[in-house]
């Protein structure tokens, strides 16, 4: 396919515009439509495991790759990922337990260990023994706790902004856990959902083209979180686990791990400072190289999952030649 004619597929296809360059890059390999949100509903399975049923959506042939997003997304979150690397790996997006369409019990322990304790539990679900393993967020904490505590379940570990160590919880996100504590903030999200100018708004601290949460995008992520009383105390109880000491007591573990590690991270997020991914790099013996991506925010991987697919892309085939810059549609990524 010729890069017009692949580039007027993947309009058609409905594409964010910043994303059709980097399949123009990348080539023949990118020839997968990201998930619509009917695909998204259409394709949810459930493992049914001791922490609940837990959804996930699957895309893409090959080894397992896992993907774990943060607070308050889903699933949907990897969608152009996906699609990005769909002919490497298959791609299974799993919804955090509190979070997206997964269900569990009033009293189910949501914290960040326990969510890690949940994957575990979901790959032996679905008989997978080693996986790649990405996380972003509150998801990249738990993919870290997962790796110290199931090292051998891992081919892989990809890690972007996210919680580490003691640095976190961001002081930005104080109030929103004073506001799960007081149980106010299912009303605040409702407003949200109620007022999608507002929610991009909002979530513009976390996205650098809140474009992308679109009305229909928004009832995906924050409908499921409301549509119930229990869904709404399961979400603050969410917010409430976010304690560092489960970071902080995994760190012997993080010095011993010999895993194949790479760390991307978005140079504007206002969450999680870079000096982050270099703490990772050096504590991490496995790990092979911090990624920098300019002009990226906390939830890259959805408006700017170039910054992603490319790093994944290469990372994931060994025999490929390593790049000091990767330049993936008009960016520089730097490589230390």
């Amino acid at each position: 396919m010729g890069e017009f004619f692949r580039s007027q597929f993947l309009i058609a296809a409905g594409f964010p515009s910043d994303y059709i360059g980097v399949c123009t890059l990348i080539g023949a390999n990118m020839t997968r439509a990201s998930l619509d949100i009917a695909s998204f509903h259409r394709k949810r399975r459930f493992a049914s495991v001791a922490s609940g049923r837990i959804a996930y959506v699957e895309e893409g042939d090959g080894p397992p790759a896992v993907f774990v997003c943060g607070v308050p997304l889903n699933g949907f979150h990897w969608r152009h990922v996906f699609a990005g690397v769909g002919d490497l790996r298959r791609c299974i997006a799993i919804d955090l337990m509190a979070l997206g369409y997964t269900e569990i019990s009033a009293t189910q322990d949501v914290s960040f260990t326990a969510q890690a304790r949940m994957i575990a539990q979901v790959l032996d679900a679905l008989q997978l023994d080693r996986i790649d393993l990405v996380g972003n967020d509150s998801g990249g904490a738990i993919a870290q706790i997962f790796a110290a505590h199931y090292p051998h379940r891992l081919a892989s570990l990809t890690l972007t902004n996210c919680d580490v160590h003691d640095g976190w919880p961001p002081q930005r996100v104080l109030p929103v856990i004073e506001s799960a504590r007081q149980g106010t903030l299912p009303a605040t999200y409702q407003a949200l959902l109620d007022n999608p100018e507002a929610a991009r708004e909002r979530f513009a601290r976390a996205f650098a083209d809140p474009s992308v949460l679109t009305d229909d995008v928004l009832r995906v992520y924050l409908e499921p979180l409301l549509s119930s009383p229990e869904r709404k105390a399961n979400f603050c109880r969410y917010w409430l686990g976010f304690d560092n000491k489960q970071t902080t007591a995994i760190e012997p573990k993080l010095r011993q791990l010999q895993v194949r590690t790479q760390i991307i991270w978005g140079l504007d997020d206002v969450f999680f400072d870079v000096q982050w991914a270099h703490w990772l790099k050096r504590t991490i013996p496995g790990a092979e190289r911090v990624v920098e991506v300019p002009g990226a925010k906390l939830f890259f991987p959805e408006d700017r999952p170039q910054a992603l697919i490319g790093p994944l892309r290469e990372f994931w085939q060994p025999s490929g030649h390593r790049h000091d810059d990767l330049a993936e549609g008009g960016a520089a990524f730097q490589v230390t």
